[in-house]
C-alpha cells in the first residue's frame, strides 16, 4: 500500500531533505510537535510507513499536542525526493540506510518505531541492524520480512501462490504505470468516491472522507511505473529471524486485511515470547480507520520500554 505526496517539498509542512549514506536526497517531514519545532518535550517516534505512505494516514499520532516528537521519510523517489542514481538501491536494506540517516539528520538517538504495512520491513530491518536505537516496536498491519507471501489470505489464495501472485500484480502494476497516472489524476475525488471506496472490502468505513479523501488526493500523485518499481524490489526481502527482538513489541492486525492476514501477523507475534498482538474490526488501512486507537496501543508500548519523555 503507498500514499504519494506532491513532487515540490516546499509544499509539504513539516517537510525537509537530508542525504542518505549513498548519496541520494530523501524527504523527510516531522511534526510541529518536536522540539526544532520549539514545543514541549515528547517522546521520540520514528513512522516507517507503508510504501509512499504520508504522515498524514496516522492523523492522531502527527498531531502537533499528541505527546510524540515524530519525524519520518518518503521512500526514495516519491515525496520530492530523488531517485538513487544506482537505480537498483530500492532495496529494504537501502530504505533502513535512510530511516538511520533520517535520525542522525534530526539528532534522534532512540525512538520508538511505528511501522506499518511493508514499513514494518524496513522497521525490525532497522532493529536487527542498529538495536540501540530502538526503544520498541509497533507492527501494524505488517509482518517482519515475506511480505507478500502474506498477502491474499483471506481471500483463500493457497500459501504457495501468494508470493508469485504478489509479485505478478507489482510487475503488471510498474507495467502499466504510465496508464495508472494518467487515470488516477482525471478521478473525480469526493465523498460519493469515499463512499464506493468504504464499500468495496478493500477500505472499509471507518476510514471517515476527511481522512480519506485527503489521502486519495496524495496517492493520485504518484509515478505509479517507480511505485511498483519500489513494490516489485521489497519483494525480494525473505521471512525474518525474529530471535534477535528483544524490546517490546506490539503488533496490530486488522481482521479484515486481504494485504497482511491476520493468521501470519499471530504467527509472528508467536516467535516473539513478550510481543502483544491486539486485532482491531478493519482492514489494511487501520491508520485511517482506527487513529486514536493506535495512538494507544503507541503509548502502551512507551509504557513497556525505558524510555522517557525529553
Amino acid at each position: 500500500m503507498g500514499l504519494g505526496l506532491a513532487t515540490r517539498v516546499g509544499n509539504l509542512m513539516g517537510a525537509f531533505t537530508f542525504t542518505s549514506g549513498d548519496g541520494t536526497r530523501v524527504t523527510g517531514w516531522r511534526n510541529e510537535g518536536s522540539p526544532r519545532g520549539g514545543t514541549a518535550a515528547t517522546l521520540p517516534v520514528v513512522i516507517s510507513n507503508g510504501l509512499g505512505t504520508p504522515p498524514a494516514a496516522w492523523p492522531t499520532i502527527v498531531r502537533t499536542d499528541s505527546g510524540f516528537q515524530v519525524v519520518t521519510w518518503y521512500y526514495r523517489g516519491t515525496g520530492g525526493g530523488d531517485r538513487p542514481a544506482d537505480p537498483s538501491r530500492i532495496t529494504i536494506e537501502d530504505h533502513v540506510e535512510d530511516m538511520r540517516s533520517l535520525m542522525d539528520h534530526e539528532g534522534i538517538d532512540r525512538a520508538l518505531v511505528a511501522c506499518w504495512s511493508l514499513g514494518v520491513n524496513v522497521g525490525f530491518e532497522f532493529a536487527r541492524a542498529h538495536p540501540e536505537r530502538v526503544a520498541g516496536l509497533m507492527a501494524v498491519a505488517g509482518v517482519p520480512g515475506g511480505t507478500f507471501r502474506a498477502m491474499f489470505g483471506p481471500l483463500r489464495v493457497p500459501r504457495p501462490l501468494r508470493h508469485r501472485l504478489g509479485v505478478t500484480a507489482a510487475r503488471l502494476g510498474r507495467r502499466l504505470g504510465p496508464q495508472l497516472s494518467w487515470v488516477s489524476e482525471r478521478i473525480p475525488l469526493n465523498r460519493v468516491t469515499a463512499s464506493v471506496i468504504n464499500h468495496s472490502g478493500f477500505v472499509l468505513p471507518a476510514a471517515k472522507p476527511d481522512r480519506l479523501i485527503p489521502a486519495l488526493e496524495e496517492f493520485r500523485t504518484h509515478d505509479f511505473r517507480w511505485y511498483f518499481s519500489l513494490a516489485v524490489a521489497a519483494a525480494d526481502h525473505e521471512p525474518m529471524d525474529l530471535a534477535f527482538v528483544e524490546v517490546p513489541v506490539t503488533l496490530v492486525a486488522g481482521r479484515h486485511d486481504v494485504l497482511t492476514s491476520m493468521h501470519d501477523m499471530l504467527e509472528a507475534a508467536s516467535r516473539i515470547p513478550h510481543a502483544e498482538l491486539h486485532l482491531l474490526p478493519g482492514s489494511h488501512f487501520l491508520p485511517l480507520e482506527y487513529p486514536d486507537e493506535l495512538a494507544s496501543e503507541l503509548r502502551r508500548l512507551a509504557e513497556r520500554t525505558d524510555l522517557r519523555q525529553r
